[in-house]
């Protein structure tokens, strides 16, 4: 149980690293950063994040991929500008990076 929360933490930090790499608004200084930056998204996504969630259930309901996006979008945004090290321009950037985080994330769950 414990090793599947450490393989999910560095698999996304990992994603945000690739996410980095790929999008030129999105930066992030190292890997540690990327590190803090992946435990608050994933803290903030499982407070925050649920009550959006909640919140646009409707919604969620006819579109649910697209919501589960943008959700994680904010959550990229709001720890975006409380890391140090950890930057992302605007909204639109965030949305991407979210995409290519769940993009990664799903490759990389098939490869471990």
């Amino acid at each position: 149980m414990i090793l599947h929360a450490l393989l999910v933490w560095l698999l996304s930090a990992l994603a945000l690293v690739v996410a980095a790499y790929l999008l030129p608004s999105v930066e992030i200084d190292s890997f540690g950063t990327a590190l803090i930056a992946a435990v608050l998204i994933g803290l903030l996504n499982a407070t925050l994040g649920f009550l959006i969630r909640l919140v646009a259930f409707p919604i969620t309901w006819l579109l649910p991929g697209l919501m589960y996006l943008i959700c994680d979008a904010i959550m990229i945004y709001i720890v975006s500008r409380f890391v140090r090290g950890f930057s992302v321009k605007n909204f639109t950037a965030a949305f991407l990076c979210a995409l290519v985080v769940a993009v990664v994330n799903v490759l990389l769950s098939y490869i471990v």
